[in-house]
C-alpha cells in the first residue's frame, strides 16, 4: 500500500516529523528548494507544509494538484495564496499560538536595547570605545506604552509591561473596551496612540488596511522622544518614512525584527545608530520552533485522516463543539443520502440541527452536510474547504438553522435537511454512536444508512410489501434491511429498503409498474 506523501520544503522541529512517520505517512524532505524544483515535487503529494520562505502562491498550488492541506509552521499567512488553496479545495493550516511567547519575549528585549541602547553601546565597547554618556537611555516606569493590535501577542507583552509600570494604551478596532479594562489597557483611536506613546509596539496583521499604516503623515503626529518596535509584519510601519523619520529627529528610535523584502541585509536604516535590527527572531527560540513543528504536524494529520481541524484557516464555520464534532461524519453521509434521494438540484436547502446539539453553533455541521451534497451534485472535487464556494457557484442557497427544541419523540438530537420537495432526518442512537435514518419525506422511519437503499412511496393498503418483495427476490436482491415509514396524511405509506447489491434500472421501472406504488428512489449513503 502505497504511503500518503507530505512534503517537507523547510526545515520543522524533528519531534513534528518523528510524529507524522510514526501515524504512517511518507515525509518527503525537500528543503532549500527553488519554486520551480517544488512544482516538479509536488504531484502527487496529499500535503505541503512550509514556514515563512516558501511562496505558495497560485502556480505552486496549481502545481500540487493533490494537496489536501498546505501548512504553515507559525503565526503569519503571508507567503500563502489562501484565496487559491480555497478555490482549488485546499485546506490551509498554521499554528497560531506556538510562537506568540516568543514573540512577546522578544518584544521586551527590543523594547528594552532601543531604552537603554544595549546594542549600540556593546559595538562601541567591543571597538574599543568606551562612551557611557553617549549611550544614555531612558526608564520604562511612568512611560506610555503605545500597543497597535491587542490580540495574543500584544496581551502578553501587556501583561509584561505593567512589571515595569509602563500606562497602557491601545489601538485595535476589535478588542471591547471591557476586555481591554480587565489587562488595565485604555483603548484609543490609532492617532492618539501614536501622539501619545513613549514607546510603540506593533502587533497586527499585515493586510490592505494596515499595509504603510504608519507613514510619514502618521509619524509626525508622534513625540520626538518616540521610540518604535515591530515584531509582527514588515511594511506596517513605511520604511523609507521610518527612516527619515529617524534620520531627521520626527522621533527618537526604532526597533525592528521584520522587514518588507526578507531576508535582507542591505536598508536605509541599517546605518543609523538609533535602530536596533534582528533577523526576523521573534520565533526563534527552541520551544516555539518545536510547539511549531509538533502542532502543523498534529493538524495536518487530522486533515489526511479527514478529521475536524481546529487551526483551519479556510472553513467558513467556528469551531465545533466537543458535543457537536460526532455528528459531523453523520451530516456529509446525510448530506450524500439527501442529494441521491433528489432527482434535481434545489435552489435551496435548508440544514437544521436540533435537540442537544441545537444549542451550539451549526456552522461546521451545515458546511459538512454541504460536501456530501455537493459530492453528488458536482464533478468538482468537493472538500470543506471549497464547498461554500461551489454552492454559490451553482446557485445553491444553504439556510443553517439551530434549535434545542425537536419535533420527534424519540430522538434527543436530529439533523434535518430539507428542500421545497424532499426532506430527511437523521441522528446518532446507542452507546456506540450508531447513524439512524429516522425520516424521508415526513415519514418516520429507523433505519442504518447503507450502501445500496430504496425509498418506496405506495398507498397504504395490503399487499404493497409484499408485491416489492416478491419482485426483489425474484430478481435475485437479497434485503438486508427494511423499515415502514409512518405518516399522519392518510392514505399514504413508504417504504425504505437497504439491499446488499445495487438494484438494476429495469428492476425499478418493474417497481414503479406495480399497482399502488407511485414513486422508487434509489439512494446511496
Amino acid at each position: 500500500m502505497t504511503k500518503v506523501r507530505i512534503v517537507i520544503a523547510e526545515t520543522i522541529a524533528e519531534t513534528g516529523l518523528d510524529r507524522l512517520r510514526a501515524a504512517g505517512f511518507d515525509v518527503d524532505i525537500q528543503v532549500d528548494k527553488t519554486p520551480q524544483q517544488l512544482h516538479a515535487i509536488l504531484p502527487g503529494a496529499s500535503a505541503l507544509i512550509v514556514r515563512s520562505a516558501t511562496m505558495v502562491d497560485a502556480q505552486m498550488l496549481e502545481a500540487g494538484r493533490d494537496l489536501m492541506v498546505v501548512a504553515r509552521a507559525g503565526v503569519g499567512l503571508d507567503n500563502i495564496d489562501v484565496d487559491a488553496a480555497t478555490q482549488q479545495g485546499v485546506m490551509v493550516v498554521n499554528a497560531p499560538q506556538s510562537n506568540v511567547l516568543s514573540a512577546a519575549e522578544h518584544t521586551m528585549a527590543l523594547i528594552l536595547s532601543i531604552a537603554r541602547n544595549v546594542p549600540q553601546a556593546h559595538r562601541a565597547l567591543v571597538a574599543g570605545r568606551w562612551e557611557r554618556s553617549k549611550w544614555e537611555g531612558i526608564e520604562l516606569a511612568g512611560k506610555t506604552l503605545g500597543i497597535l493590535g491587542l490580540g495574543r501577542i500584544g496581551t502578553l507583552v501587556a501583561q509584561r509591561a505593567r512589571a515595569f509600570d509602563m500606562r497602557l494604551i491601545a489601538f485595535d478596532p476589535f478588542v471591547s473596551p471591557d476586555r481591554a479594562r480587565d489587562l488595565g489597557v485604555d483603548m484609543l483611536t490609532l492617532e492618539q496612540v501614536v501622539e501619545q506613546s513613549d514607546v510603540l509596539t506593533i502587533h497586527l496583521p499585515k493586510n490592505k488596511e494596515t499595509n504603510g499604516i504608519l507613514d510619514a503623515a502618521m509619524l509626525a503626529r508622534a513625540k520626538p522622544s518616540l521610540r518604535i518596535v515591530n515584531v509582527a509584519r514588515g511594511g506596517i510601519a513605511n520604511e523609507t518614512d521610518l527612516a527619515d523619520a529617524l534620520r531627521n529627529g520626527t522621533i527618537a528610535g526604532a526597533a525592528l525584527d521584520v522587514f518588507v523584502k526578507e531576508p535582507t541585509t542591505d536598508s536605509p536604516l541599517f546605518s543609523l545608530d538609533n535602530v536596533v535590527v534582528t533577523p526576523h527572531l521573534g520565533a526563534s527560540t527552541r520551544e516555539a520552533q518545536d510547539r511549531a513543528g509538533e502542532v502543523v504536524a498534529d493538524m495536518v494529520q487530522l486533515a489526511l485522516n479527514g478529521d475536524f481541524v481546529p487551526f483551519a484557516v479556510n472553513i467558513e464555520a467556528e469551531d465545533a463543539n466537543e458535543t457537536l464534532k460526532p455528528f459531523v461524519p453523520l451530516a456529509e453521509r446525510l448530506g450524500r443520502v439527501f442529494a441521491s434521494l433528489t432527482d434535481n438540484m434545489p435552489t435551496n436547502v435548508e440544514i437544521t440541527t436540533s435537540g442537544e446539539i441545537g444549542a451550539y453553533d451549526p456552522g461546521f455541521i451545515a458546511i459538512s452536510a454541504l460536501k456530501g451534497l455537493l459530492t453528488v451534485w458536482s464533478k468538482e472535487t468537493i472538500s470543506l474547504v471549497n464547498a461554500p464556494v461551489i454552492a454559490r457557484s451553482l446557485d445553491v442557497s444553504i439556510t443553517s438553522i439551530a434549535t434545542t427544541t425537536t419535533t420527534h419523540h424519540d430522538y434527543i438530537n436530529l439533523i434535518t435537511l430539507r428542500s421545497s420537495t424532499r426532506s430527511l432526518s437523521a441522528t446518532l442512537t446507542g452507546r456506540r454512536r450508531e447513524a439512524r435514518i429516522v425520516m424521508i419525506d415526513d415519514h418516520l422511519t429507523d433505519i442504518p444508512p447503507s450502501e445500496f437503499m430504496l425509498v418506496v412511496k405506495n398507498d397504504d393498503q395490503p399487499g404493497a410489501i409484499g408485491r416489492v418483495a416478491t419482485v426483489l427476490g425474484n430478481a435475485g436482491i437479497n434485503i438486508a434491511n427494511m423499515d415502514v415509514g409512518t405518516t399522519e396524511i392518510a392514505g399514504s405509506a413508504l417504504m425504505c429498503i437497504a439491499t446488499t447489491t445495487q438494484v438494476p434500472e429495469a428492476i425499478i421501472a418493474e417497481l414503479q409498474a406495480l399497482s399502488g406504488i407511485s414513486s422508487v428512489t434509489p439512494i446511496g449513503a
